[in-house]
């Protein structure tokens, strides 16, 4: 499946190297492989939104729309149509049939567990996929990879912009949306730098701001704690535990429920804010067109608009949204 065809190098995609290789795999199994291309799909439903996010100063996570609109979705439709029952995915999750439902579980190996990046997934999309690597840890596929002397057996893990790869960010960017350079400033409105393009940042960021950190204050480090969109500024301060990088609410738009069904408020469950993050208890405690707030019991670090909120209730994966900047309109 190759889902990307600008600027497709191999300094980046590979995209030559992943066919080689997937080929070299299928021949030692003695199975067919067969290829297709959703590079418009991908550009349509995927890439066009992550521009608009950027060009809005939010950070959005393209591989959680991915998977819904070109793995789950486009491809699964290919291979149904094609005479598949299911499609076998390589993610670290897992699909359990409860009742008449269908529910995202949490991987065994919760180091690598994608439960997050599979939070829109719909009742017909599991009902249609395995994940076989649910049940294993990543050290046990590599070692059943190197059993087999497949060529991919110490091949490095996939990391970047989904199906578009390893890049600058920067330079990347830079190619689709015009930049425009404003104020770094102080949460007091004191100017210590300028910014290249409120896109370029996101909440929490330390590396790349270039500003001394003995500036003023302790010389702790500069982070991003805000972006005033309308008036094109970048509010930064000093140190990790700087107040302004913690919050204990956020709000949500375009939810999804995995269910099929909205819980019902207020709702108590656990929650992350990004994929690295530890599984955090919290209250739904508005719930309404599509939209909602949650509350934490615990400041959380760096909440980030255009990232996603995903749910649980112990391994369960409930569902999800994008959060929003403070509160949820029309709540």
């Amino acid at each position: 499946m190759k889902n990307w065809e600008a600027d497709d190098t191999d300094e980046y995609c590979a995209a030559a190297v992943d066919l080689s290789d997937a080929e070299s795999v299928c021949k030692q199994l003695n199975i067919p492989l067969d290829s297709v291309n959703f590079s418009d799909q991908y550009w349509d439903r995927v890439f066009e939104y992550f521009l608009s996010e950027y060009k809005a100063g939010r950070t959005p996570n393209p591989d959680v729309l991915c998977n819904k609109e070109i793995k789950f979705k486009a491809f699964l439709d290919y291979a149904i149509n094609n005479g598949a029952d299911y499609v076998a995915m390589g993610h670290y999750a897992r699909i359990r049939k409860q009742g008449d439902k269908y529910q995202l579980l949490k991987a065994k190996d919760n180091n690598k567990d994608q439960s997050y990046f599979l939070h829109l997934l719909n009742q017909h999309q599991l009902s249609k996929s395995m994940f076989p690597l649910g049940e294993v840890n990543k050290s046990e596929v590599r070692e059943i990879a190197k059993q087999n002397k497949f060529i991919t057996k110490d091949k490095k893990d996939s990391t970047g912009i989904c199906f578009i790869g390893e890049r600058r960010f920067k330079d990347f960017l830079q190619q689709f949306l015009p930049a425009q350079q404003g104020s770094m400033q102080t949460p007091d409105g004191k100017e210590i730098g300028h910014h290249d393009g409120l896109m370029y940042y996101t909440i929490g960021q330390r590396k790349g701001l270039h500003i001394g950190g003995k500036q003023q204050g302790d010389g702790s480090p500069w982070y991003v704690a805000d972006k005033i969109i309308d008036k094109n500024i970048l509010i930064v301060v000093q140190g990790n535990s700087h107040p302004l990088l913690y919050k204990k609410s956020l709000s949500a738009t375009k939810l999804h429920w995995i269910s099929g069904v909205s819980p019902t408020i207020p709702f108590s469950c656990k929650a992350k804010t990004r994929y690295r993050q530890d599984d955090e208890a919290c209250t739904i405690t508005q719930l309404d067109n599509n939209q909602c707030v949650v509350e934490f019991e615990e400041s959380q670090w760096a909440i980030t608009p255009g990232q996603s909120v995903v749910f649980y209730d112990g391994e369960i994966c409930l569902g999800g949204g994008i959060i929003d900047n403070d509160k949820a309109k029309n709540l």
